[in-house]
């Protein structure tokens, strides 16, 4: 059983920042183009119902859920067609750092995170370069509704996850990448409320890091990289110590 790690709850205040400015509306906005593209509806793509739940667990307004899906409803040719991409290399301190994107560009988008990678103390990496680092996971983030510890892991044992980190209120259940729509469904199944659902990749092996001078380099490097207008996460072999 592991807790949540301090630069978890930094991640987590940069979050609500990037909301304020519109980075999260834009991002949810790129997803559910990209997920309900085949079918835009909710009640037959699984995948664009969860798209829309996770939307709303960022606070997206209602009304801008609809008017995407009257888009995609539109069927507008023209409309710009997103794809994820995954870049990889090494930030300040020799730090292994992939970096995912939602983009209908690929020309304009990886040399804007090339150039933050190299201005910022770090070193942009070829395909494979570190990925390896990483394990691609699933992550469900549920509410605990009053059940205790012991009483949750077990059922998220049950459906098959890997990992379980409880907090006071929501705990996060961890998994393989393959396996996140079923363990998903298990959960909803067995009555525990989701939050939100992602895939997210995490270091198999992450740097502790204790020294106030390089946290600070790190944190600039990654906030200078999630202020590329395409990228979506950033993520980091590095744990603060």
């Amino acid at each position: 059983m592991s807790g949540h790690s301090k630069w978890h709850s930094i991640r987590h205040k940069k979050a609500i920042t990037d909301a304020k400015r519109g980075k999260v509306l834009t991002k949810h906005s790129k997803i559910l183009s990209v997920v309900g593209r085949s079918d835009p509806n909710p009640e037959t793509n699984a995948s664009l119902r969860v798209a829309i739940q996770n939307a709303k667990a960022d606070n997206v307004p209602n009304d801008n859920i609809d008017r995407i899906l009257k888009k995609l409803s539109g069927a507008d040719k023209n409309a710009s067609q997103f794809s994820e991409v995954v870049y990889e290399g090494f930030g300040p301190e020799g730090i292994a750092f992939l970096v995912t994107a939602l983009t209908d560009n690929q020309n304009r988008t990886l040399p804007e995170v090339r150039t933050a990678f190299t201005k910022n103390g770090g070193n942009f990496g070829s395909s494979g370069s570190v990925r390896f680092l990483f394990d691609h996971v699933g992550i469900v983030l549920i509410r605990n509704g009053g059940k205790p510890e012991d009483e949750l892991f077990e059922m998220v044992v049950e459906v098959g996850a890997n990992d379980f980190l409880y907090g006071e209120d929501e705990s996060e259940v961890i998994t393989d990448f393959s396996a996140l729509a079923k363990v998903r469904s298990a959960l909803e199944t067995a009555g525990i409320e989701i939050v939100k659902s992602e895939p997210q990749y995490r270091a198999k092996d992450p740097k502790i890091i204790a020294e106030k001078d390089i946290l600070e380099k790190l944190e600039k490097f990654v906030e200078s990289v999630e202020d590329v207008d395409d990228v979506d996460e950033v993520f980091g072999a590095f744990e603060m110590g």
